[in-house]
Formats: C-alpha cells, structure tokens, sequence
C-alpha cells in the first residue's frame, strides 16, 4: 500500500512505530503534487523546501509526539493567515501583494501539534462561489473527471485530499464551502458549531456565518483534527466556552436508540435519482446499526437560500470594503486621486462573482431597502434556528443530501450564478443557525461521480456527528476510493 492510501491516523501511526519517516511522508505528498497538480490546480503556493525544512526538524522529536496527527503533512486554504507566506484570497486584489506578518490560530494550534504544511491551497475568491471557478489563478478540477467542479469554495482543498496530495485539508464554509466539495469529491468534511474553531487569521467574508474546518479522507481524521483546532479563543470575541470533548476518544460506531430525521423537502423535486437513492441507502445502513428513521417535514427550508445570500452579501461589502490600494495589497497603477484610486482599484482587482455580491451587499443595506431586505433576512435567520431547535425535540440528527446533483461540468454555472446559488440549498440552513454539519461519501453515481450525504445536529453535537459518520464507514469502503488511471490522475 502506498502512503497516499493511508488516512491521516494511519500515516501518523506509522511515523510513530518507526515505518516510516516524517521526511518520507513529506517527500511523498510533494512528488504526488508534481506529478498531479497541473491537471488539477489544487494549490496556490507550494511550501517546497519549506515543508521538507519543517519535517526534518520534527523528526527527532517523534518518539515524544503527543498528537495522533505529529508529523503529518497537510494544506491549507488560501483565506487562512500564514505568517511569512502570501495569503492571496485567490484574488488579484491581494496575489502576490500580501504576506501576513502573524498566523492564524488554527494554523499556530497545528504547528504546535507537529503539522507539516505543503502550502495554500486554491479557491473560490474571498471564498465566493461553490465551484472553485472564480479563483484568479484559475479553476480546480475533480480529480474524479477534469472535466468537472470539484466543489467551492474550499475546492483546493477536496481536490487536494482526494487525490493524494496530502492528508487532510484545512478549509472554511460560509454555506457550505466544506461540505459541498467534500460530497462532489468523495472525502469527509465537517463545519463545526459556530465559535468553537477560532476564525481569528481567516479573511472574513461573512463573519456571522464563516466558520473553519477540516477535509479528511474520514470521520476518524476529522475528529483528530478537530481535537486540535477547536477551542476558546480570546483574540476572537465569536468563540465559545463550550464543552470541547474529545472526539476521537469517542468513536464507538454504537448509533443504537439514535433518532435521524429525513426532512422530506430535501428528497423531492430537483433532486437526482441517484443521489437520492445513494442517500436513502444510507439511512438503511444506519438503520441495520439500531438507529431509528423517520420522516418529517421542514418546511422552512426553501426560505434558507434567499435570507443567505441576503445576509452573506451584506457582511461581505462591509468586510471587503477594506480593500481599496491604500495600505496593501494590489493598486492601480495610474489612477487621478483618491477617488479614482479606489474606483480602478476595486474594479480591476475584484473578479465579477466578487463584485456582484459586493453590489448586491451594499443595495440591501442601503437607506430604503435595509428594512425590506436585509431586516427581513435576518428575521428568517431567527425563524430558522428556532425550527432546528423544534424539529431537535424529535430527533437526534437530520440527514440529508449534501448537494442536489454530482459534480456539474466547469463553466456549466458560470453563465448561470442563479443555479450555482441554489446549489447550497441544503447546506446554508447550517450556517444561518450555527450548526455543526458533515459531509462524507455514500455512494456513486453511473458517471463514476462521488455522491455525498450530509448530516446535520444541534449546537455542539460534533461527537454524534462524527460517531454517526464513523458508523456508516465501519460497513462501507466509499471513503477509501479514490481516483485512479485512465483520464483522471
């Protein structure tokens, strides 16, 4: 077997017992990156030599590693600070212009559990899309079919474990910009409670909504991950006390007496057969383990996209306003005063999916519309989270398909920003009440496409997510496919 096929415990086992090498491993994910990533355009920025640095310097402190994950090379987003290392957004307006001078918490919390990091990886700019299309370096593809999204916005990062360019990703949802890409690229991802992984060091996009969290290839990798990142954190005024368990610990499979609720508007109409199918196979599996399945109604649902998209554009125009060529990043090089400075600036640096949703922010908060939009949208944020509250009284956990369709083919909903919109249909609801949410993979399509199911508990129900998860791929292989020959990788 070769390293790539191990999951991330598995790979920091073996470094532990001795069979293989930090150095080794990190040699391994950087020769898979040449040798895959021009296809795929998963990264940003390389660590290279960096990354090898790093390794050989965790080496000799193995044997004394507390961290399942000690040694174990991994991505992360390019929306996530990294000190000395260009963060650019995948937006000309930062590119190659911006270097922070600090790191994320997440990304000082890995490096003290012996993380190895190859780089940043691409995405969605400012994290606005769910196809990885909208980058300024140019689009990610599945590594199931190049012909295909692999998801966004955290694209990069599915594309990157999925093809066996690391072991786990570090990426960010707004939407469910985790969550999508994990389904359409056949890897587990998981959006934690909102506030409990700081998001201080992730460019903000929208900050009532963005939460950070991890791709892995399974349950298991993403509760060790999550063992790590998550916690309080006093330089962000979001982040909770809450009751931080640990979560690898208690992966049993036991889902015995475990309520799951089908909400009956996320199987019907505009769903794909398959998909469907795939999902409702799951819940049959979890079943057989002693859950109980029910049907119920969740009506609120259709209302989730619109409050979204409302409440997501408001906080990005004030959030991005930021960037105007003053103090750093990308400036226009012949401007006539401040004014046109910052016009040029914001015209050029910013791509369209970008702007729209900066025009689309402003107009809802602007004299005159605030009270009809955006006072609305957040009156419908309020009614959602009290309809996840009700329907909780009735079951532990919801399931359902991550994402209406597989993987659609790049540029199919550029033309069509309506439709990639409602691709999050089932994953926004999430967010707007903060959540903990999962992706993982049930199954496939004809095509040869990854299909994802996602399930969703109340405030910080990450453990019976994850042990749910853990359950279904105690009986399954579907996380341990991954791309293989013909005009794939």
């Amino acid at each position: 077997m070769e390293l790539r096929e191990l999951t991330a415990l598995e790979l920091g086992a073996a470094i532990k017992k001795g069979e293989t090498s930090v150095p080794e491993a990190t040699q391994a994910a950087l020769d898979r990156i040449s040798t895959q990533d021009k296809a795929l355009n998963a990264f940003i920025t390389i660590a290279g030599e960096q990354a090898l640095d790093r390794a050989k310097a965790l080496q000799t402190g193995v044997k004394g590693a507390d961290s399942p994950l000690y040694g174990v090379p991994m991505a992360i987003k390019d929306n996530i600070c990294t000190c000395g290392m260009k963060t650019s957004c995948a937006s000309k307006i930062l590119g190659d212009d911006f270097t922070p001078p600090y790191d994320a918490t997440v990304v000082e919390k890995l490096t003290e559990a012996g993380a190895v990091s190859l780089g940043k990886l691409n995405m969605d700019e400012f994290a606005m899309g769910s196809t990885s299309e909208t980058s300024f370096y140019g689009p990610v593809k599945n590594p199931w079919d190049l012909s295909r999204v692999p998801g966004g916005s955290s694209g990069g990062g599915a594309a990157a474990v999925a093809a066996g360019m690391g072991w786990y990703a570090i990426g960010s949802d707004t939407g469910g910009s985790i969550r999508q890409p994990a389904s359409f690229c056949g890897v587990t991802g998981i959006k934690p409670t909102y506030g409990t992984v700081s998001r201080y060091g992730l460019v903000a996009y929208a900050s009532s909504l963005d939460q950070i969290g991890p791709l892995c290839r399974d349950a298991a990798d993403c509760a060790a991950v999550l063992d790590t990142l998550m916690g309080r954190d006093p330089r962000d005024a979001t982040s909770l006390d809450g009751p931080y368990g640990r979560l690898l610990e208690t992966l049993t499979g036991d889902v015995r007496g475990l309520k799951i609720g089908l909400p009956s508007e996320c199987f019907g109409e505009g769903l794909d057969r398959e998909v469907k199918s795939a999902v409702l196979t799951m819940a049959d599996a979890l079943k057989s383990r002693g859950a109980e399945v029910m049907e119920l109604s969740f009506p609120v649902m259709e209302y989730a996209v619109p409050a979204y998209y409302i409440i997501a554009s408001a906080e990005a125009s004030s959030n991005l306003s930021r960037f105007d060529g003053v103090k750093y990043g990308w400036r226009a090089p012949q401007y006539d005063g401040l004014e046109d400075l910052y016009r040029k600036t914001r015209t050029q640096g910013f791509g369209a999916e970008v702007k729209r949703r900066v025009l689309l922010g402003t107009f809802v908060l602007s004299s005159g519309y605030y009270d009809a939009y955006y006072q609305k949208a957040l009156q419908v944020k309020a009614v959602i989270k009290n309809a996840f509250d009700q329907v909780f009284r009735l079951c532990d956990l919801l399931l359902t398909p991550t994402a209406p369709t597989t993987a659609p083919k790049l540029a199919a909903s550029l033309g069509d920003p309506l439709q990639m919109y409602l691709s999050d249909i089932n994953t926004v609801s999430a967010n707007l009440a903060g959540l903990p949410a999962l992706s993982m993979p049930c199954g496939f399509d004809a095509q040869g496409l990854p299909i994802g199911a996602q399930l969703i508990a109340p405030h910080f129900g990450e453990g019976t997510l994850l042990n749910t998860a853990h359950a279904f791929q105690l009986d399954t292989n579907w996380h341990r496919l991954t791309p293989r020959g013909g005009k794939t990788i």
